[in-house]
């Protein structure tokens, strides 16, 4: 079971984007984008207001990830490009919403807005990760961050303004000892390893490597290295490694000690337990690397059956954090598009995606705190296909992104780019 996110320390990024973004272009203008025998919506000069219904899309931003509603396999889908523009000529706002991380926001709004060729800011993106940006209180400490290529999630971290970052390839190559099984891969993580702020002193705790906070900003690559650096930090005494918490195992104490002794708090960015690939068989995400952690947790501490639970933090969709964020994040985008002037309130949220786990789901289950009314819509360019029967049911199931926002601006009743 998760424990609490920090949902007030969070939602301050939501708030005030700019502390990621970059400068807001203003939207471009296109011709047209449906057409039919009976109604088009097209783009007509700019609507007066700005509507009280923004949109939510699932993009997969995984390498070589078939799954997705506006990319697949790395293209853009054919209608995704005059579906954004519109949009942005209307001013309806939307965002972008993945599970997907590993690179900061600007790198990925600036890949996605060549593919799509539609310009876009990192105030309207938002990743599994990036809600960790607004974690001030880590920032002056030393923290582990796993998962990822090489040290890319080191660097997105520093980004957001974390000072010192450590990896499991950082504590391998200091201390090979700590996973020998590892040693072979020595060569590859030394180009982008750093010195530990300290080394590990068993013997004097007081000069040893304390970390404060554990974040798994993606896929880890190198599971049994990082589970292994996890296991000790988490049975260790505050955080402090090579050491070992004497409340471990105490029966008179809540978890029985465990996890009670200021070891570090461990933050998940992603639950999805499988995603596509171009293989044609799932593979396992950064879930699948949890719940693998988590039977090995089980086995040294008794787990469940011993009364012992292992406590952490899971964001991502279609967890209620996630979609909060986004919401905030909309309702912030909103007022960028007029300036700052008041719009009113955000009355619904369309989120299109393709994923019934993730997508519909976190959208069915999600109660606004707003009072924003959140309806699903269920695309068939990726993981779902036509004749299947989801998990969760979508508000509406659709083709593609075009269908998804034509019936949604039917839907709404919104008549700014409507024309008979």
């Amino acid at each position: 079971m998760s424990g609490p996110f920090p949902i007030a320390s969070l939602l301050r990024l939501a708030k005030d984007p700019r502390r990621l973004s970059l400068s807001l272009r203003p939207p471009p203008r296109c011709s047209s984008i449906y057409r039919s025998p009976r109604r088009s919506l097209q783009t007509l000069s700019r609507p007066p207001q700005v509507p009280d219904f923004a949109f939510a899309f699932e993009w997969a931003s995984r390498p070589l990830c078939i799954d997705g509603v506006l990319v697949r396999s790395s293209d853009a889908l054919p209608h995704a490009h005059k579906t954004l523009s519109y949009l942005q000529s209307q001013r309806i706002p939307f965002i972008l919403l993945t599970n997907g991380g590993g690179k900061h926001e600007s790198e990925r709004v600036e890949e996605l807005s060549k593919k799509l060729e539609v310009p876009l800011d990192t105030s309207m993106f938002v990743q599994s990760h990036t809600p960790f940006a607004d974690m001030d209180e880590y920032k002056d400490k030393a923290v582990l961050v796993m998962g990822g290529d090489q040290d890319n999630c080191r660097r997105v971290a520093e980004k957001y303004g974390f000072k010192a970052v450590v990896t499991p390839g950082d504590i391998l190559t200091a201390h090979p000892e700590i996973w020998p099984f590892s040693n072979q891969f020595l060569p590859i993580y030394a180009p982008f390893s750093r010195p530990l702020p300290h080394s590990v002193h068993p013997t004097d705790p007081s000069k040893s490597l304390q970390i404060h906070a554990i974040f798994v900003y993606n896929d880890p690559r190198d599971w049994g290295l990082d589970i292994t650096i996890l296991k000790d930090l988490l049975l260790s005494h505050s955080g402090i490694y090579g050491t070992i918490s004497p409340k471990n195992n105490d029966p008179k104490l809540p978890n029985h000690g465990y996890q009670q002794d200021g070891q570090p708090p461990v933050f998940f960015s992603n639950p999805d337990l499988v995603w596509a690939a171009k293989y044609h068989l799932p593979r396992l995400g950064q879930g699948g690397f949890r719940e693998a952690f988590e039977g090995v947790w089980a086995a040294l501490t008794g787990g469940p059956r011993a009364g012992v639970e292992f406590q952490k933090t899971v964001i991502g969709k279609p967890f209620r954090p996630t979609y909060e964020f986004a919401e905030k994040r909309l309702v912030a985008h909103r007022k960028d598009l007029v300036g700052g002037e008041d719009v009113g309130a955000l009355r619904k949220v369309y989120m299109v995606g393709d994923n019934p786990e993730s997508d519909i789901r976190g959208a069915n289950s999600y109660k606004s705190p707003m009072g924003t009314d959140w309806a699903s819509i269920l695309v068939r360019t990726g993981v779902h296909v036509e004749g299947q029967r989801p998990a969760w049911k979508p508000t509406k199931e659709v083709g593609d992104v075009r269908d998804a926002v034509k019936w949604a601006v039917e839907d709404s009743k919104w008549d700014g780019g409507v024309k008979e």
